[in-house]
């Protein structure tokens, strides 16, 4: 499974302007890292909205280490997603696998990819301990069907692919819940059917638009 699907994901890092106190010239500097994966061929990368929120401008590393300039296409925070573009040949980005998150069950097998600590294509695993769980967005709003696992779940983790045995994408690992702040095996995954509702329409639109009125 790491060796079919590790060259569809790749190491996000962000960046941020600092201005040197002396020269007054301004630069970018690293602000942070994370994780994303391949969309489609076109170069359209999914990652959590988190990882690049606040950032100027993305950088992404992909399995060969070519790192790209990236641009953001579309962000919806309600599901902490967001989508970057990279200008690559077809045969550098090979989409992952997509595969269902309605028929999932607590015990099966998973795999999570990702850079945790910024150490890129780093594999852990574990199982679906439950599903339907309710976490907070990045904006407040609250995310709902989402899966729990016991895959190891790091900082830089974030943004990266939760894959079932065969290797097809279940789930975007999006957070942990950690009074420390590392891994204590309670990670949290956006389930890959919502990510196919949104990730289209923010391609397509570059915005994921809700109907809503105004009652909770």
């Amino acid at each position: 499974v790491f060796r079919r699907i590790s060259p569809s994901v790749v190491h996000i890092t962000t960046l941020g302007v600092q201005r040197d106190l002396f020269s007054r010239n301004v630069q970018q500097v690293p602000r942070g890292t994370g994780t994303g994966f391949v969309w489609d061929d076109r170069g359209h990368i999914v990652t959590n909205f988190h990882v690049i929120q606040g950032a100027n401008a993305a950088r992404v590393t992909l399995a060969d280490q070519s790192t790209h300039a990236a641009r953001l296409v579309g962000a919806f925070p309600d599901r902490d997603l967001a989508v970057l573009k990279i200008d690559v040949p077809a045969a550098k980005v090979p989409p992952i696998p997509l595969g269902s998150s309605r028929d999932l069950l607590v015990g099966q097998k998973v795999y999570a990819i990702g850079n945790p600590f910024g150490l890129d294509q780093t594999l852990t695993t574990g199982i679906v301990s439950a599903l339907n769980r309710e976490i907070d967005a990045v904006n407040g709003r609250t995310i709902r069907g989402v899966i729990q696992t016991d895959a190891a779940i790091n900082p830089g983790n974030s943004g990266g692919p939760l894959l079932d045995s065969a290797g097809r994408l279940i789930g975007v690992n999006t957070a942990i819940f950690s009074p420390s702040g590392a891994s204590a095996g309670i990670g949290f995954a956006i389930p890959v059917d919502e990510v196919n509702r949104i990730v289209p329409r923010l391609i397509r639109d570059g915005r994921f638009v809700r109907p809503a009125i105004g009652v909770t």
